[in-house]
């Protein structure tokens, strides 16, 4: 775990999938087409807390849905990256972008689509219930499932090895 908290002590972008990472993967269609998705409350605090701390939160997902675009925006999070079916380029646009350096990112995936970046970042994060190749590939593997506060787990690793978990939470207490 030492190595993973310096790791997580350097991240300054923390990147997220969003089916299977911050939704449950379930795809929601109602008789019109019309989708739907899950969200966890826990998942999104916790990334409105990181984001006070001063780390940045990026979305790179493979589908489009103007549900995400809602959620990214009430959240406040403005780097978002909807349909990249490879995703990669959207991984380099963003470190050019915020002149960053790799092992200054975390990614969270769940799939194989996510290999090429968790590959690349200084943090690679797989959610518990991601595929068995993707789990392999990462540096740590949150406690719970995705959407089902895995995103959550992220935020507090990453504020616990900066130091700054406890004054986010003591705003509340």
């Amino acid at each position: 775990m030492h190595e993973v908290f310096a790791k997580a002590s350097a991240i300054r972008l923390a990147l997220f999938d969003v089916d299977g990472v911050l939704t449950d993967g379930g795809l929601y269609l109602d008789d019109n087409g019309q989708e739907y998705k899950v969200f966890h409350s826990r998942d999104g605090h916790g990334m409105k807390m990181l984001q006070h701390t001063g780390v940045k939160i990026g979305i790179i997902t493979g589908r489009t849905s103007r549900v995400v675009e809602y959620r990214m925006e009430n959240l406040g999070i403005t780097l978002v990256y909807q349909g990249q079916k490879i995703k990669l380029p959207a991984y380099e646009h963003l470190l050019e972008k915020l002149n960053l350096q790799p092992h200054e990112t975390a990614y969270v995936g769940d799939d194989v689509v996510d290999l090429a970046i968790m590959r690349r970042v200084g943090l690679a994060i797989a959610v518990q219930d991601a595929h068995p190749l993707v789990k392999q590939h990462a540096h740590w593997i949150t406690p719970h499932l995705g959407g089902k506060g895995a995103a959550r787990d992220v935020c507090e690793l990453i504020m616990e090895a900066q130091g700054t978990l406890k004054a986010q939470l003591e705003k509340y207490y």
